[in-house]
């Protein structure tokens, strides 16, 4: 594929995902209210016309097909409405053609042939389309027919057929021009086709004749139309070539053929075409205030971004300046650009940011469609959707929180009846909420259930070995943990939606990934709530450089609490031996670095050195260190892949950084070195 048609075919699948996106809003929303409001109906066409448009510039037939015809569906619903006993039909129908039409898109993306053939959902359109018209396409009670007919002309000279006489009578009422059209469909569509047609015709000509003129009333056109054709007249040459070119672009068309002039009788000439009134000016288009950018190319200024912040600690913190003995402007000047550079990174992690509601909304369409299939009432609220991520964060929870949402409507939402016995409203209900808490975001997803069963995962737990002591010395929280781990499963039931033992670990993983955490909270016969803590961004941190002996690491500022010199009396033993240490009338694990990570060190004893509390949104330690080095920005390089294979971020070390003298600094991830010591 040449490098132009790639660019066009990316932004091809960019703005249809994004439309497609938008559609499934505005369908759930319609749903919801039992109706299609005019700018709803309007911007579902809008949104089939421009991919029929794109995709058959880019030559994909089955999309192309797809999206004209329910672009003709929804012209038809437009202008003529549609009851209220077939709208959940048409819902369900428009939600057929979406997923056909995401399920090419992501087969493109992915590297695969789209399809060639639509099955039998063109087919579907088509009966749907006939039923709704009833075989010819009424006008509603009390609505006006589009276009007036001829003057002069009856309902038998209507029926007749179109030939020689009739060519002369539009020639004479100054419509010399004509087009002859036959139509690929059953008789009793022929009319519905020749009404949306010149429905496409009117948005390039708005003044034109056509026979039958009466299709809108009279269902006998449509053995008319099918035998003799449907004509369109025009003006002038002009006026017909614009329509040739909609009508050649017609999926249901047959043939159409240009008919030849009347020869005017008796020196007779067609009247000259009316003057039309000149149209408004044309707006001078308004300049675009949003661009699509590639996240390549973010990434790459992410990198670049990286490199400044490296080189600028470099510069500024150089040995050899220093014994110079440089004056203030230096100092000012180093200053100066620091602020530069960190306003810079500023900007530039604002460009990533997007709201979480892209996420949030797609979750609507799974609680749609699994309310229909297990038969329970649920809805799905949304908090906290305006909320900014990270774009590479928001790809990696994508699957994560659509996991979590499944979970809840099949395992914690209970049947209607249920419910009700239980006292609970019939509809269940589920929240997925987001909040910046500074440097990280806290996403949940929570139900009002039935919780999760203590004694149903202990007894899985027991089945496959994995219990280390007495079922009732596990803490809730520890019980829940065993939900995290590959292959467990409580569902013995194989459904679609679970019960095959994958899912929950894929979650972690996806979460520990991008330097989450994941914490599990339930209460039988209340409901579940499942907490994300992802940080803001990956590439850039703040964070506080620490010894310990020859080695150096990184400790992320948000994690930091409260750094002091610990007294000898300070430090005590719990019953298991562990060291704690006491800090404000209260007493935290002390963890010390140099035994965690066997560095040698001549600062053992804790006064000598540093105690750092740390910790989470739900667990707090002590660090011991042989000193503080600093605060410094550091930008985060990921561990080589041959050294993940030693479970190094399980033992609490997130990746690396380079430091300004050029040095490598560890950093340190506070969770995961909490769990595994």
């Amino acid at each position: 594929m040449e490098k132009g048609t790639e660019s066009l075919l990316d932004g091809f699948l960019f703005e249809t995902g994004d439309l497609l996106d938008h559609l499934d809003d505005i369908l759930l929303t319609c749903e919801q209210n039992r109706s299609f409001d005019p700018d709803s109906i309007n911007e579902i066409f809008r949104i089939m016309h421009t991919i029929k448009g794109s995709s058959a510039m880019l030559e994909l037939n089955s999309m192309t097909t797809v999206s004209h015809k329910m672009e003709d569906l929804v012209a038809f619903v437009r202008d003529k409405g549609i009851g209220q006993e077939s709208l959940e039909s048409l819902i369900n129908l428009m939600f057929e053609a979406e997923d056909f039409l995401k399920s090419e898109v992501e087969k493109i993306r992915s590297g695969q042939p789209p399809l060639k053939d639509i099955g039998t959902l063109g087919q579907k359109i088509n009966d749907f389309l006939e039923k709704i018209s009833g075989g010819a396409p009424g006008p509603e009670k009390g609505e006006k027919t589009s276009g007036n007919p001829p003057a002069g002309r009856s309902a038998a000279e209507s029926g007749s057929g179109a030939g020689e006489e009739i060519l002369k009578k539009e020639a004479a009422r100054g419509f010399p021009f004509s087009l002859k059209t036959f139509f690929d469909e059953k008789e009793p569509m022929a009319n519905l086709r020749a009404f949306l047609l010149a429905k496409q015709v009117r948005d390039v000509c708005h003044e034109f004749e056509e026979f039958p003129e009466d299709i809108e009333t009279n269902p006998k056109t449509a053995g008319q139309i099918a035998k003799k054709g449907f004509f369109l007249f025009f003006r002038t040459r002009e006026d017909l070539k614009k329509a040739e070119s909609v009508v050649n672009r017609f999926p249901y068309l047959k043939s159409c053929r240009e008919m030849d002039p009347p020869h005017p009788e008796n020196g007779e000439t067609p009247p000259p075409a009316s003057t039309l009134p000149a149209g408004r000016p044309k707006r001078p288009a308004a300049r675009e205030s949003l661009i699509s950018v590639s996240l390549s190319k973010l990434d790459s200024l992410m990198d670049l971004m990286g490199e400044i912040v490296i080189t600028e600690s470099m510069v500024t913190s150089s040995p050899a300046l220093r014994k110079i003995g440089l004056d203030n402007n230096f100092t000012k000047a180093s200053r100066q650009l620091r602020k530069l550079t960190d306003e810079l990174q500023e900007v530039v992690m604002s460009i990533r940011m997007v709201p979480i509601s892209n996420v949030f909304h797609k979750m609507r369409r799974i609680v749609r469609d699994m309310s229909r299939n297990l038969k329970k009432d649920a809805q799905l609220v949304l908090i906290g959707e305006e909320t900014e991520v990270d774009k590479t964060i928001i790809d990696s929870i994508s699957d994560p929180i659509m996991h979590l949402v499944r979970n809840a409507m099949d395992h914690g939402i209970e049947p209607k009846e249920e419910r009700l016995r239980g006292g609970k409203p019939a509809t269940g209900t589920i929240t997925l909420s987001a909040q910046n808490t500074g440097g990280d975001i806290l996403i949940s997803v929570s139900d009002d259930g039935a919780g999760i069963d203590r004694t149903a995962v202990l007894k899985k737990a027991r089945q496959k070995g994995l219990l280390k002591k007495h079922a009732q010395e596990y803490t809730d929280e520890e019980v829940y943990q065993f939900l995290l781990m590959p292959g467990f499963s409580t569902n013995d039931v194989v459904t679609e939606y679970s019960g095959r033992g994958v899912g929950m670990d894929v979650v972690k993983k996806n979460v520990e990934k991008i330097g989450g955490d994941i914490s599990i909270y339930s209460a039988p016969r209340k409901g579940t709530k499942i907490v994300f803590k992802i940080p803001l961004t990956l590439a850039i941190i703040n964070g506080m450089k620490i010894s310990v002996g020859s080695t150096m690491f990184t400790l992320p500022i948000k994690n930091i609490f409260q750094s002091f010199k610990a007294s000898a009396g300070s430090v005590m033993y719990d019953t298991d031996k562990h060291e704690i240490v006491m800090v404000r009338n209260r007493y935290y694990p002390l963890i010390r670095l140099h035994k965690v990570y066997h560095i040698d060190t001549k600062v053992t004893n804790v006064t000598d050195g540093i105690v750092i509390l740390v910790g989470t949104h739900d667990s707090r330690f002590c660090i011991f260190a042989d000193a503080l080095l600093g605060e410094q920005q550091v930008v985060v390089k990921a561990l080589p892949s041959y050294l993940c294979q030693f479970g190094l971020r399980k033992s609490g070390i997130d990746g690396c950084a380079i430091l300004g003298d050029g040095s490598i600094s560890l950093i340190l991830n506070v969770q995961n070195l909490y769990n595994r010591y």
